[in-house]
């Protein structure tokens, strides 16, 4: 008899009383106000909230927050600055190093300031190829915890989605936080 089979006869034989399972009575967290958890969790995990004013434009934000951004990629039509349209592309490598991608995100959740992204473009890569991404969904499309974020009927609803919460990165080698390791160096989630 090896070690393994000698330490599960002892437990077997230790007598212990059957106990029976916990009843499962889960209440959801519940959050007073969704929006500020939301940019409060994403700024934790290194992404950024902006709120966008009455009156302003998709192109004005982009122009405040990334005035070097050259190369823009973006399907959406009131990002009239794009300079890529990423469904035209043919080789989704083009999309890697695109110096912003602005996509359409379906809901946040304010729990742990994920934003979940169906994809509506013709390739994935600009998700996380790009250098800075920029998500924009509607302020009340918020909700409290993961556990209403999966039966939303969008997370049904797709060929591919993922969840986003803020920029890419790692502590793998040598204990050292890198931004942008496997993604986007940066996140940004517009609120409109």
């Amino acid at each position: 008899m090896n070690s393994k089979e000698k330490i599960l006869k002892r437990l077997a034989g230790d007598g212990m009383e059957p106990r029976p399972r916990p009843e499962m009575d889960f209440v959801p967290q519940r959050f007073a106000d969704r929006e500020q958890t939301f940019v409060e969790r994403l700024e934790a995990g290194g992404g950024c909230a902006v709120r966008m004013e009455a009156g302003e434009t998709l192109d004005e934000v982009i122009r405040r927050l990334y005035p070097e951004a050259k190369s823009i990629a973006s399907t959406m039509d009131e990002v009239t600055s794009a300079t890529i349209n990423p469904d035209r592309v043919e080789d989704p490598r083009q999309l890697v190093d695109v110096d912003l991608g602005v996509v359409r995100g379906s809901f946040g959740v304010a729990e742990n300031g994920a934003v979940w992204i169906a994809q509506d473009i013709r390739h994935k890569a600009l998700y996380f190829g790009a250098t800075a991404l920029m998500i924009v969904i509607p302020r009340e499309a918020i909700v409290d915890t993961m556990h209403e974020a999966v039966v939303r009927p969008e997370v049904d609803d797709f060929g591919y989605g993922c969840f986003v919460s803020g920029p890419s990165k790692t502590a793998d080698i040598e204990q050292a936080l890198v931004f942008g390791a496997h993604g986007p160096m940066s996140v940004t989630v517009v609120l409109r």
